[in-house]
């Protein structure tokens, strides 16, 4: 009897590190914001905001994956996708009208909506759920394609592949979610490359095309803030305001429609240490998720697509996207109860 109880243990200490460590990560970006706006006199509602969005989803989704792990996933899933087709803009004001537009916010509810899917699929202890929700994370990525969404038809089908392929690595977690973390690695060096245009002449020219002037623009712009005061930024919410190309166009939503260079532009590069911090606590507690490989790292994958849409967009000015990824990454470390009974 002390045999078996003392597994159980050990994973709730691991847990409870993995939990301490979020609070940590995510109570130093609430405060690191407010540093940075006192400075600045900025405006730090919007992180503010983001952090409670991803810790109450992340609440939200440990407590509803004990009670229900597959159910609580599907219905995760059939959310995402509810929302993309009942409110195709997922917000009203300017976010819909400027020139790069809400697909990447669309595109990021998708591929977490897949995530959940694949997860829940994997979740499921008999064949004709896992097959039913299957069919579910196929179909929200035929969806992408309909609505139009490009960006979430490559992610989700990305995701989908992932999951596929986490099938043959119930095993190596660890490896698995070291190759999602070189892979955003990957993305945020290439935007950063493109900010500084440090890329070859027909490279640049040829990413220049696919994610419009006015975007690289807007990152050269950061990254020009960011240099400017890599240690406190210019504030949060102010980018808008230092911003050349943003004051220039007519609608801003006052964003350079990249994370890693916004965080950077208004924070300093604290502020960007400590969203990488964050993407890196989430893969650390799915690592140490009680829940099979498989869920882990196709949960892990629908992260690291995000981040990469993150990347690129403004996809996290969404709350509902926050709210969505903290979510899933709590539904994929939920230990059931049932296993604990």
């Amino acid at each position: 009897m002390t045999s078996a109880a003392g597994p159980a243990q050990d994973g709730d200490g691991r847990r409870n590190v993995s939990d301490a460590v979020g609070v940590a990560v995510l109570g130093a970006c609430a405060a690191w914001s407010l540093v940075t706006a006192a400075v600045h006199d900025g405006r730090p509602e919007g992180v503010l905001l983001a952090v409670l969005a991803v810790a109450a989803g992340y609440a939200a989704g440990r407590i509803c994956g004990a009670l229900l792990p597959v159910a609580a996933l599907g219905a995760a899933a059939l959310t995402g996708l509810a929302l993309v087709v009942a409110v195709p803009h997922l917000s009203s004001g300017p976010e819909i009208i400027t020139p790069l537009g809400h697909a990447g916010a669309t595109a990021a509810v998708l591929t977490l909506a897949t995530g959940a899917a694949c997860c829940a699929a994997w979740a499921a202890r008999s064949p004709s759920p896992r097959v039913v929700l299957g069919a579910l994370a196929a179909g929200i990525v035929a969806t992408a394609a309909v609505v139009g969404s490009t960006t979430g038809f490559v992610t989700c089908a990305g995701v989908l592949l992932c999951s596929l392929a986490a099938g043959r690595m119930r095993r190596r977690r660890g490896a698995g979610l070291a190759g999602l973390v070189l892979a955003a690695t990957a993305v945020t060096a290439g935007t950063w490359a493109v900010a500084a245009d440090t890329l070859p002449e027909g490279l640049t020219a040829s990413l220049a095309g696919q994610l419009t002037p006015h975007r690289v623009e807007l990152w050269q712009d950061a990254l020009a803030l960011a240099r400017q005061d890599a240690a406190l930024g210019v504030g949060p919410g102010r980018f808008g305001e230092a911003s050349a190309t943003a004051a220039r166009t007519l609608l801003s939503d006052g964003k350079p429609h990249s994370a890693p260079l916004q965080q950077a532009a208004e924070q300093g590069i604290v502020g960007l240490v400590l969203l990488a911090a964050a993407f890196g606590w989430l893969l650390y507690t799915l690592w140490r998720s009680p829940r099979p490989t498989p869920v882990v790292l196709t949960a892990g994958a629908a992260l690291t697509a995000l981040a990469a849409i993150a990347a690129v967009g403004n996809a996290l000015s969404f709350t509902t996207v926050s709210v969505g990824a903290g979510l899933l990454a709590g539904l994929a470390t939920a230990r059931p109860l049932a296993d604990t009974a």
